[in-house]
């Protein structure tokens, strides 16, 4: 066709350059998509956006193409060549970390094969098929990109993608309607070119809006019943170390130095969340450098009929000294196979297998393992984002309890939690001095917890390994590291004196957000401290690290948690959007609708009453209102029915267009709202415009001598600018209608 060979160059018309920039910026919005993802490599990140706004620059210019077609087909086919490569070694290499890294490697390897035939056939543009072609192109860049994540960046590139969509099939259209024109009336105007441009720019703006809005609905009636399709495909995950059986001193102080979110909490009922800590492995062996717990295989907790998962019973001491807590929570992917949660898990209940599943049928698929400390795992891993729910016990035992707690502690509890290695003597004396004055296993844990909280300090900025002496360097020479220190001194302190104790690793409670109503926990919130034993209530929580000062939340604070908040709800009502959220989201509306028409009857019946007492009143006060008003009413009437209303807004219109009209301008519509007030004026004095004639034979018939000149003249400059597109001398018209009137006043 001839539309697929039309030259792309500066000489096309009309709008040019509108249709340039849309296709630029549709280009360059769908690579930095997929850079977004976080899923490419750093040299394709760098290189293919940098490739773009280089022949951006080259397009502002005007400057030729850099390849000619046939240049770039030979690259395409010469590329076919080096895909396996590219699958086999460099795409396997960085997708090693993958949960499937021959399927990541494929994906991947196709998205570099898709960018280099962008960025090809970008730098060999000439006609509108290429720019076509483009456009498909970054269509299919944008496929990729809803392949490699679900991340709440991806709806605003997307909706600047759509714009620039609309934008370019506009341009694209108007350029094939004008195909074949013999000059263009707006390349000889450019003024005029501007404002057809903005218009084209808010066109575009408006259809994008509308289609977002009309998608948006249709995405709520017609619910996906499967999330993240290859969601499972993420290799940048949150955490990389501190959350397996083998933890090395100083790997959680790496963690607290990042920012990202882990996890985003709701609970049901707020407590004192001080208390709280969401753990997630706990360690039963130290050698000096590192904790970890020996293999051991753990158990399978399979899933009940309505898809929970009970873990193994705790003492009933405990349970009633503690408080029910239910919650849910949105975990991010991180490299760990612990789940988090409160200690003392009653159930659970969650999509852990990572497939799609809305209905506790579906849920049954997944399964949790516990191990001898009761720390979950999963055994599908966490690598894509999960979300569950659960019960646990937040345990508020009585410190009077726990000081009469027995201190015969079972043998499997001595052989394994009062393990130590070879120590510096003054690790032991230290805890003798601390806990002389305590005479039960819980006066100590709270002295040597009160010790490390007032005579240490905190601090991440710790240089080098921990070497063979760590926590003697901390206890007695450095005195101050951070929570890892802090929780291994003060286990290995208890079990110097026969106290049962292990180390823990989780997350603190987090920041509350009062918009979304949830927590925030990040990397940063990652902590470790100590649970202690005590036959009877089982094992309760001991945090020795001093509590770090919160700083004030500012400007930017408060924009960051309207940000956490858009994106809880967007993981909630858009990645998890289910059946079970249709049926919510239904019942709501309809609750919500039945409230909002009851407060509108009762609003609509209160304003009528209070509106008929005050006219009621107003009446008394005023006798002559009662004449006054149905008089009114029936000139009103008499006025809309013989249009006297409708002439007297247009004379309005047309007097507030001519005094808001600095000079000529281009209006066709004015034009023809003061020939109206022509018609008008003359047709009162018996002048009536026939339908048959034009603008000209009635001008024509008007032989009075004082007023054929002035009307000829006006209806000269009402062509003109009607239909021969000259600008619209407002004033010049309306001076003529004044000396019309004066004329036939005079008569």
């Amino acid at each position: 066709m001839s539309s697929t060979v039309t030259t792309f160059s500066a000489a096309a018309p009309p709008a040019e350059r509108f249709f340039r920039a849309s296709v630029f910026f549709l280009i360059l919005t769908s690579v930095m998509t997929l850079v977004a993802t976080g899923k490419l490599d750093p040299v394709v990140a760098i290189l293919a956006p940098a490739a773009i706004l280089y022949k951006g620059l080259r397009w502002w210019r005007g400057r030729e193409p850099e390849l000619s077609h046939r240049a770039a087909t030979w690259l395409v086919v010469a590329y076919l060549a080096v895909f396996p490569m590219d699958y086999l070694f460099f795409s396997r290499i960085f997708a090693a970390s993958a949960p499937n890294p021959g399927l990541y490697a494929a994906l991947l390897s196709s998205v570099h094969f898709l960018l280099f035939v962008l960025l090809v056939r970008l730098f060999s543009a000439t006609t509108d098929r290429d720019a076509l072609f483009l456009s498909l192109l970054s269509f299919a860049g944008i496929l990729a990109a809803a392949v490699l994540t679900i991340d709440t960046y991806f709806l605003a590139l997307f909706f600047v993608f759509l714009s620039f969509g609309v934008a370019t099939f506009l341009g694209y259209e108007l350029r094939r309607g004008a195909r074949g024109a013999v000059s263009s009336p707006l390349a000889a105007r450019p003024g005029v070119e501007e404002k057809f441009n903005r218009a084209l720019s808010l066109a575009a703006l408006s259809l994008a809006i509308g289609s977002i809005s009309i998608g948006g609905l249709l995405f709520f009636l017609f619910p996906r019943f499967s999330a993240g399709y290859l969601g499972r495909l993420s290799v940048q995950p949150s955490l990389m170390t501190g959350f397996s059986n083998d933890v090395e001193l100083g790997q959680i102080g790496e963690i607290k130095k990042n920012s990202a979110v882990v996890m985003r909490i709701k609970i049901a009922r707020l407590l004192r969340t001080g208390n709280i800590r969401w753990r997630g492995i706990a360690l039963t062996t130290f050698d000096g450098k590192r904790w970890y717990t020996p293999e051991r295989q753990p158990a399978a907790l399979s899933v009940d009929s309505d898809g929970w998962i009970h873990p193994p019973a705790f003492p009933d001491g405990l349970r009633a000294q503690s408080v029910p807590l239910h919650y849910t929570v949105l975990l991010e992917p991180v490299a760990t196979d612990a789940v988090f949660a409160p200690p003392y898990v009653i159930s659970l209940r969650g999509n852990f297998s990572g497939e799609a599943a809305s209905t506790a049928f579906e849920m049954r698929r997944s399964y949790l393992l516990v191990d001898d400390t009761t720390s979950l795992f999963n055994p599908f891993h966490n690598y894509a984002a999960m979300r569950y729910e659960g019960f646990s016990l937040a345990p508020m035992v009585a410190p009077s309890l726990l000081r009469n707690a027995p201190t015969a502690y079972p043998e499997l509890i001595r052989s394994t939690y009062l393990q130590i290695p070879p120590l510096d003597s003054r690790v032991a004396e230290l805890a003798r001095e601390i806990t002389a004055r305590a005479s039960t296993p819980y006066d100590k844990a709270v002295v040597i917890e009160s010790y490390l909280q007032t005579n240490y300090g905190y601090t991440l900025n710790l240089t080098g390994r921990p070497g063979e002496d760590a926590l003697a360097r901390f206890l007695f020479v450095n005195r101050a590291g951070h929570c890892e220190y802090f929780a291994s001194a003060m286990t290995v302190l208890l079990r110097t004196l026969g106290v049962p104790a292990r180390y823990v690793n989780g997350f603190l409670p987090g920041e509350y957000n009062d918009l979304g109503g949830d927590y925030i926990v990040r990397a940063s919130d990652a902590h470790s401290w100590v649970e202690v034993y005590f036959p009877g209530y089982g094992w309760i929580t001991f945090d020795p690290t001093p509590a770090v000062p919160e700083g004030e939340k500012n400007l930017l604070g408060r924009m960051g948690a309207y940000w956490d908040y858009f994106q809880l709800t967007w993981n909630e009502w858009v990645i998890n959007y289910d059946f079970a959220h249709q049926i919510a989201l239904a019942q709501n509306m309809q609750r919500g609708s039945r409230t909002w028409t009851e407060r509108a009857r009762s609003y609509f019946e209160a304003s009528e009453k209070h509106g008929k007492d005050w006219i009621k009143s107003w009446q008394g006060k005023h006798g002559a209102f009662r004449i006054v008003l149905p008089l009114a009413i029936a000139l009103f009437l008499v006025a809309l029915n013989f249009g006297v209303l409708r002439r007297a807004v247009g004379r309005l219109r047309v007097e507030w267009q001519v005094r808001s009209s600095a000079g000529p301008r281009p209006d066709p519509q004015l034009a023809s709202l003061l020939y109206q007030e022509f018609l008008r004026l003359l047709g009162r004095r018996g002048w009536k415009h026939r339908p048959s004639e034009s603008p000209f034979e009635f001008a024509a018939a008007l032989g009075a001598p004082g007023i054929a000149p002035a009307a000829n003249e006006f209806t000269r400059l009402y062509a003109q600018a009607r239909y021969g597109g000259a600008p619209c001398d407002a004033l010049r018209l309306r001076a003529l209608l004044h000396e019309i009137r004066d004329a036939l006043r005079a008569r």
